[in-house]
């Protein structure tokens, strides 16, 4: 595949072409296409690698030469010329990653030219993947919390780690803890924990400060499930529009959330090949790297094979759900599974404190139990690892817990 597929005059893919990124360009349109690029911003980015590369060959530098300097000496020089600086560094982002992972150059941004505190974030988020082995969604929670300790201790002064103390944790904690539930302040303490445990372990600093940050108390089935009101679930599918292709699309996957109780997680690791037509079964890849095998209702294998016969876009990835808009990859994390339940809560006119993909897991479980499941049918349907995480729903479990109530005094007068 070559720029003619985007261009059709030959002086055109003559220009594309000139340059030392010339004999590049046609691998970028390739991978544009891929991706689902349509025919006019594809367009704009390879003009704008044409650019570059002329850029370059008027001041006699080669590919090699490409780093982080070279970048912003490009942007600034035509910031005047290009009109979108937005498309701009989108489109030289790209080319450049494409480069690198073809090792035809290095890493753009070099490690001198980031700052202390970006230094220091990536070389912890680098531990927690190469000594820790925490998975991606797990670093992505860590990170935004060290990140703010840092800028609030330190702000655009040195980095001096041997300067930490212990009210410098203590004080942090207890300034953020009121602003998040529970289970997010435990997060947030467990992460701090994590970097603080990573500075000793390099010798950043000598003190086990870990030991001082506080620990936020967050008792055991103290909250009750969130859920949606009977006949709301069927209220947000009926919504869907299943003419578009987006509508297809999200009302397969929320089935898989309102049928099987799926995270947001594992929708979004699904890939082609953990559905198996003719036995009828999906495989899920589920917390902590493990892997189950759940049936596939008629229900939800008819929403599935409408959106991959009729909707789903073509490209080169194996993912099952595909973005909408290019780059037509899967979905880059659980929030944007939470975001379309969001919206379609919205649109369906679903007046609900609790709006993201889980809410539909703990509706199932809920239903369920109204419809006399146990609750170790329920924990094996939601593939709980503990009986005890199954044991909130009991609290939903009205009729079962009436007979424990005391009767009030006075004889309900």
């Amino acid at each position: 595949m070559s720029t003619s597929a985007f261009f059709r005059l030959p002086e055109t893919n003559r220009r594309l072409h000139a340059g030392p990124l010339g004999i590049h360009i046609d691998a970028h349109a390739a991978r544009l296409l891929e991706e689902g690029y349509l025919s006019k911003p594809a367009r704009v980015h390879l003009r704008i690698i044409a650019d570059f590369s002329r850029w370059l060959q008027r001041r006699k530098l080669g590919v090699a030469d490409i780093d982080a300097q070279t970048l912003q000496r490009y942007v600034h020089d035509r910031r005047h010329v290009l009109v979108c600086q937005r498309y701009t560094a989108s489109a030289v982002g790209k080319i450049t990653g494409m480069l690198r992972d073809q090792r035809i150059i290095s890493q753009v941004t070099p490690q001198a030219e980031i700052d202390a505190r970006a230094r220091a974030e990536e070389d912890f988020k680098r531990y927690l993947a190469q000594e820790r082995g925490l998975s991606p969604g797990t670093q992505r929670n860590y990170l935004p919390v060290v990140r703010r300790f840092l800028r609030e201790r330190f702000g655009r002064g040195p980095v001096r780690f041997s300067a930490l103390c212990a009210t410098d944790i203590t004080g942090f904690v207890l300034r953020h803890v009121h602003e998040r539930s529970p289970r997010c302040a435990q997060k947030m303490v467990v992460a701090l924990r994590a970097f603080l445990r990573y500075l000793r372990y390099c010798g950043e600093i000598t003190t086990d400060l870990a030991a001082c940050v506080p620990t936020v108390p967050n008792w055991s089935l103290s909250t009750l499930p969130k859920f949606l009101k009977p006949g709301q679930v069927q209220q947000v599918l009926a919504h869907c529009n299943r003419y578009t292709s987006l509508g297809r699309r999200n009302y397969a996957i929320l089935l898989l959330l309102a049928r099987l109780g799926l995270r947001a997680g594992e929708v979004v690791a699904m890939m082609l090949d953990d559905i198996d037509w003719r036995a009828g079964h999906v495989t899920l890849r589920g917390k902590g790297g493990r892997w189950a095998q759940m049936p596939l209702p008629e229900e939800v294998g008819t929403a599935i094979a409408a959106y991959l016969q009729e909707a789903r876009p073509r490209c080169a990835s194996r993912r099952l759900f595909i973005r909408e808009r290019a780059p037509r990859v899967g979905f880059a994390n659980h929030e944007a599974i939470s975001t379309l339940v969001r919206r379609a809560l919205t649109h369906a006119g679903v007046d609900s404190p609790h709006t993201g993909a889980h809410v539909f897991r703990h509706t199932l479980a809920t239903e369920m139990l109204r419809h006399g499941a146990s609750l170790g049918e329920i924990g094996e349907l939601l593939r709980h690892q503990h009986p005890d995480t199954t044991q909130i729903y009991a609290k939903v479990d009205v009729s079962a817990l009436r007979p424990l109530a005391l009767r009030w005094p006075g004889d309900g007068r």
